[in-house]
């Protein structure tokens, strides 16, 4: 028993048991705690109504300030120790700084969060903003702890780089393009998350789901990810769509191939005919009194003396009043129907340029097949064909046009 007294007397083993003893403590005051703060702290907070703090609990804030525990213990208490109280105060400062720089970090990202719960969030994010002074704070608890190290003020190690500007441009050249670019796209509202892009130069062609200082994220259809440099955007041209949601209406921009070799004068008996259909009862009654008051002159009643209707006139009448008529069709914006240049193999384009009041993806599909379906249904009506390559006419559809006349007299 004496033996181990003296055995536990002596000098160096009374050191390491100190040393021990130390460690414990610094151990167990950080478990103790981490113990707290899970069971009391996140509890408290997680009890809230108010979600915004538990911002604080994404973020981890609680967690990097308890790592100072650790750091605070050993720079106050390391005097015990005085063979390596020297080594063991330049060791605890390092690690408060960075600990410090954390804190700070997860602040930023804190407050970062917060800020995207606002509304004002989607028109103007600051993540850009928040990783360049997130950046600025690295380079600054760096500077810190190299001047501690070489036992040299900040200050002057802060000349020294001053000195070195042209090197410090080159190396943060994409950072400070970014930054420009970040202050720009803010400033007159060029890009927000939830945006849809096109930027071909890319292959962009989506949702923006990301906007950081060096890069913004862009998922595309397929649920790929594009991921392009911030400052590219000064430079690249980029299409947006927002301005489609915000009006609340989408484009159909399409056109029908008729072939020209069914374009042809209407006979008496067509237009007769034609009357029957509701949209066109007006618009025939009108046009038929223009045509007999330019015709009264037209003694020998041949066509092109004079002026007659013709099948296509009269469908691309149908389907102006009918766009005008269409429940889902936006009267207040530009709605016309025109023939575009014939090319060879084309046949000639009626387009139909309208705006409709749906801008989801699929319903603003179906509506477009809806109409199209309709209008291609109702070519054989006016003696019109759908252009097709190659394609032969024969008996089997004059008959099948003739029967479609039949049918509905």
């Amino acid at each position: 028993m004496n033996k181990i007294m003296i055995w536990f007397k002596r000098p160096e083993v009374v050191i390491w048991l100190k040393f021990c003893l130390f460690v414990a403590v610094i151990f167990l005051s950080y478990k103790l705690s981490k113990l707290v703060l899970s069971r009391f702290v996140y509890k408290i907070l997680a009890k809230t109504k108010n979600k915004r703090d538990d911002l604080l609990i994404k973020n981890k804030v609680f967690d990097a300030i308890i790592l100072l525990i650790p750091g605070i213990i050993v720079y106050y208490f390391v005097n015990l120790f005085p063979k390596v109280e020297v080594y063991g105060k330049k060791f605890a400062f390092i690690y408060l700084t960075v600990v410090f720089t954390l804190i700070i970090s997860r602040f930023l990202d804190f407050c970062n969060d917060l800020y995207n719960t606002f509304k004002i969030s989607k028109d103007r994010p600051i993540k850009g903003y928040i990783q360049l002074f997130k950046l600025f704070i690295y380079i600054i608890g760096a500077i810190f702890v190299i001047a501690y190290l070489l036992d040299k003020s900040p200050w002057g190690i802060l000349s020294g780089i001053g000195a070195l500007t042209a090197v410090v441009l080159i190396i943060f050249k994409d950072t400070i393009l970014s930054f420009v670019a970040s202050l720009q796209i803010n400033a007159y509202g060029l890009l927000k998350v939830g945006d849809w892009i096109e930027m071909p130069a890319f292959g962009a062609d989506g949702d923006v789901i990301d906007i950081s200082l060096h890069v913004v994220k862009v998922q595309n259809f397929d649920k790929t990810i594009v991921t392009i440099p911030t400052f590219k955007f000064l430079d690249h041209s980029f299409k947006n769509w927002r301005g489609m949601y915000e009006t609340g209406a989408r484009r159909i921009k399409r056109s029908i191939l008729i072939d020209q070799s069914s374009v042809r004068f209407l006979s008496p008996e067509e237009v007769s005919r034609l009357k029957n259909i509701r949209l066109l009862q007006d618009y025939l009654d009108r046009k038929e009194k223009e045509l007999a008051r330019a015709n009264a002159q037209n003694q020998d009643r041949m066509v092109l003396n004079g002026r007659y209707l013709t099948n296509l006139g009269t469908y691309r009448a149908y389907v102006a009043n009918y766009l005008q008529r269409h429940p889902r069709v936006v009267k207040g914006l530009t709605m016309l129907v025109r023939h575009l240049q014939p090319e060879a193999n084309k046949g000639l384009p009626l387009e139909v340029y309208c705006f409709v009041d749906e801008t989801r993806w699929t319903e603003y599909e179906a509506i477009q097949a809806d109409i199209f379906d309709h209008l291609l249904a109702a070519l054989p009506f006016f003696g019109l064909r759908a252009y097709q390559r190659n394609a032969l006419v024969d008996k089997r559809d004059k008959q099948a046009e003739a029967f479609v006349w039949t049918e509905n007299n």
